[in-house]
């Protein structure tokens, strides 16, 4: 990627020390207690880079749930059972998606069940989420993160239901952060990761899906851990390859000023 669509920093492949959520498994410090109590959502679960993240919220001393579903209902179904049980949401993830191989032109594809399924599930899915989660969230000036990808910044042949799904994630966290500005929420790249979906996109890029699983986890710890360290960037595109150090470091003067990582039209 050219910089004009990614940030100048070190880029990261896997768990770095200044994300490493050893802290928050094995220490006795005020790190380690950050999540415990915390009632945590992770949509879209049931396997890789959700699974991951649900694994490592409960790891960390909190209660993780899971759910994976785009129905409207199931979802509002979800979210009222958690409230119910536990009296509080504190950090929900949006993890559901699903694109089909990037092989045909979008004109060629069934436009019920390949192109606009991407839509109704990485879109619709994210907005029921976020629909029946942020109220909760809100009251607990909570966290919520929504799975984009840095296929919203790039132009691939075959891949539009996907990147246009995306791009739409990334204006809908701008409106979540205007709309319910009590809750932290992030428009979050989780890396380029090889995983059963992703290798069944047929895309070409197996040899560039270097990232573990565990960096987009450990990402969102960081982000979500409560400190306030990283809420500047609420309402924004982040990524996981991104050296959160040298982002705040290098680049937050700059993003807080000139209100960058958001979906705009640039004249230079």
């Amino acid at each position: 990627m050219s910089l004009k669509t990614d940030l100048p920093v070190t880029a990261r492949h896997d768990v770095y020390e200044a994300i490493s959520p050893d802290p928050y498994f094995y220490g006795s410090s005020s790190d380690s207690s950050r999540f415990r109590g915390k009632i945590i959502l992770v949509v879209g679960a049931s396997k890789g880079i959700g699974y991951t993240i649900a694994s490592f919220y409960a790891r960390s001393r909190s209660d993780a749930l899971a759910a994976d579903s785009a129905d409207t209902k199931a979802i509002e179904q979800v979210v009222d059972k958690v409230v119910t049980k536990y009296g509080r949401l504190d950090i929900v993830v949006a993890s559901s998606g699903v694109s089909s191989p990037w092989t045909k032109r979008f004109s060629e594809q069934d436009p019920d069940n390949d192109w606009w399924k991407a839509l109704e599930v990485n879109l619709r899915g994210t907005y029921n989420v976020a629909h029946f989660a942020l109220p909760h969230l809100a009251k607990t000036r909570g966290y919520f993160i929504a799975i984009s990808s840095r296929a919203s910044q790039v132009n691939r042949p075959f891949a539009s239901a996907y990147a246009v799904s995306k791009v739409a994630i990334n204006r809908f966290i701008e409106y979540a952060a205007i709309e319910h500005p009590q809750v932290k929420c992030f428009s979050f790249h989780p890396g380029t990761i090889k995983t059963e979906g992703s290798l069944g996109l047929k895309s070409g890029l197996d040899s560039i899906m270097v990232d573990t699983l565990q960096l987009p986890a450990a990402t969102i710890l960081k982000l979500t851990d409560g400190s306030g360290r990283f809420d500047w960037l609420s309402g924004r595109f982040v990524s996981a390859n991104w050296d959160l150090d040298e982002v705040e470091r290098d680049w937050k003067k700059d993003i807080v000023k000139k209100d960058l990582l958001k979906t705009r039209f640039v004249v230079e």
